[in-house]
């Protein structure tokens, strides 16, 4: 018997404790539920806040408390109750309210339509959250309280647009693209307010991937956006070269939407980007955003892209058999393809065909003959593209020029590439330290020193800061005309200019040091490089006298 009641008796207390503690949880949840509707009782008969202060001061108004009394208050007809309960009960209990209760109250506003009140809590909330390791914690937090506060999908276009008026617009996309993901779609207005932003802070790469995002999930531009983008087009410089190409396709002008949708997918394009860039431009013939002409031409530049020439050729075909006319865009296409695979001839013929048809080349389609034919060791064929182009009014690209220079110079015919160089240069080309390179590397070589000096002393006087390959090529050259003296003077300058020598220039001047038996100054120079932790290249010290400065 006494066993059984050692059983029983822990067993009753065990459950008396659970029933109490039960107990006593119904009678506080009861408690805050009775004062959460005694203050709303109060609230809507009118009760001044010295009222609510004297009746309600002693209790604790905590975050349940808040969020319960703010739901009872949900409806558009409590909205402003709900506003003064909410800072009320922050001033007398000194507290600041959750996240939580902010969204709830953030809800009613928004549904009431007090949007001026609503756009003040959410400036609030996001500068208090701004800080947060929790990205999406506001987002989240209205997520969570939209469906309970029945609330109106409006409040997350205002959530984007506090986002955008306080220039935390990065953030502001991301939370597009995050509430798009849950099924709220945000309305062109606020992307239109994004965008534009975004773009008189001059975060063009933003600009176009906010309107990329628009259009893959089919949200389509009106006027304002397309003048925001025109905009942003003309603040980056790019609107001219998108009008070019456009021209160049069509033959004339195009309309402002048309030039901003081909800016958005010709970007997509150089971006290497061609999936993402043939679905944009599926959406946008789907709703007539763009010509077919040009919806042709871009695909064959996606296919041209990614090196797959037979295929580009199976859609221009396809274009011609819709009867859509071809254009100097796209022979220019093929005219580069070839030239890149060193196919020149072909390349030519794709020319004289397009000159057949009355198509004017412009300057890429020349950039790229005279590209290919320099890399295909074509001299004769590279100097007559290079004179056509200049009889047609039209400069090289600076890499082009530049390749240019490089095979005279490495046939020696250095004097001719300087001579080009001087009449472009009175044409307003503007030439680069690759320029240069080549031009005081082939005098170098040549033993002219006084050119090399001559075009370092030009780059100088333009501000063009000379760098290590323009250095290199200079004090090679003093080297090979014995001016070992002139050559460290140049070697000082580097340094000064925290340019680091390399350990080939260190070796050209020791063996010049060697060479005219001055050890003294080729170990001091050995001993510098060393201190560098720069390792002398063993197959280029195998002079007797350059090893005995490794021993």
């Amino acid at each position: 018997m006494s066993f059984v009641r050692g059983l029983l008796i822990p067993s009753l207390i065990a459950k008396s404790i659970k029933s109490c503690i039960h107990l006593q949880l119904i009678h506080t949840e009861t408690a805050a539920n009775d004062v959460v509707k005694a203050i709303c009782c109060s609230l809507r008969a009118g009760r001044n806040w010295d009222i609510l202060s004297r009746k309600f001061g002693s209790v604790d108004l905590d975050e349940v408390v808040v969020k319960k009394v703010l739901l009872e208050l949900k409806e558009p007809v409590d909205a402003k109750r709900a506003l003064g309960f909410f800072h009320w009960s922050a001033h007398s209990t000194f507290q600041q309210h959750g996240l939580q209760s902010y969204c709830i109250l953030i809800h009613i506003l928004v549904r009431a339509g007090l949007n001026l009140d609503a756009r003040a809590l959410l400036e609030s909330v996001l500068k208090k959250n701004s800080g947060s390791s929790f990205r999406f914690s506001v987002v989240d937090s209205l997520i969570s309280s939209y469906k309970v506060t029945a609330s109106n999908p409006f409040v997350f276009d205002m959530l984007v647009q506090v986002y955008a008026k306080l220039r935390m617009f990065e953030i502001g996309f991301d939370v597009c693209c995050y509430l798009d993901e849950r099924g709220f779609s945000l309305n062109l207005s606020s992307f239109n307010i994004l965008i534009h932003v975004v773009q008189k802070s001059d975060q063009f790469v933003l600009v176009w991937k906010i309107y990329e995002h628009m259009i893959t999930r089919r949200m389509y531009p009106n006027e304002e956006t397309v003048r925001i983008l025109i905009n942003a087009l003309c603040k980056e410089g790019k609107l001219q070269e998108c009008v070019n190409i456009l021209d160049r396709i069509l033959g004339k002008r195009c309309s402002p939407s048309v030039i901003v949708n081909a800016s958005l997918v010709l970007r997509v394009l150089e971006e290497g980007r061609i999936e993402e860039s043939m679905v944009l431009l599926k959406r946008m013939l789907q709703k007539n955003m763009v010509l077919d002409t040009i919806a042709y031409s871009l695909v064959v530049y996606a296919k041209v892209k990614i090196g797959n020439l037979e295929l580009a050729y199976e859609v221009f075909e396809e274009m011609l058999k819709r009867g859509f006319q071809p254009n100097p865009f796209v022979y220019t296409l093929f005219i580069g393809a070839h030239c890149k695979e060193g196919r020149i001839e072909e390349g030519n013929c794709m020319m004289q065909e397009m000159e057949n048809m009355g198509f004017k080349p412009y300057g890429d389609t020349y950039n790229f003959l005279i590209e290919g034919s320099a890399k295909a060791g074509s001299l004769e064929e590279m100097l007559r593209n290079y004179e056509k182009m200049i009889e047609r009014g039209m400069i090289p690209s600076c890499s082009t020029f530049n390749e240019m220079v490089g095979k005279l110079c490495e046939n020696g015919d250095v004097e001719e590439a300087n001579r080009r160089l001087t009449a472009l240069l009175e044409k307003g080309f503007l030439a680069d330290e690759i320029t240069y390179s080549y031009l005081i590397d082939g005098y170098g070589k040549k033993g002219d020193i006084q050119e090399v000096l001559k075009l370092y002393y030009e780059m100088e006087y333009k501000s063009m800061s000379p760098g290590l390959p323009i250095f290199s090529s200079l004090i090679k050259g003093l080297c090979l005309c014995g001016k070992l003296e002139e050559a460290e003077k140049y070697l000082g300058i580097m340094k000064d200019r925290s340019l680091v020598p390399s350990e080939c220039l260190y070796e050209t001047l020791i063996a010049g040091y060697i060479a005219q038996g001055n050890k003294e100054r080729a170990h001091f120079l050995y001993d510098d490089m060393v201190s560098k932790a720069l390792r002398p290249n063993s197959s280029n010290f195998c002079d007797d006298g350059v090893q005995d400065l490794k021993s």
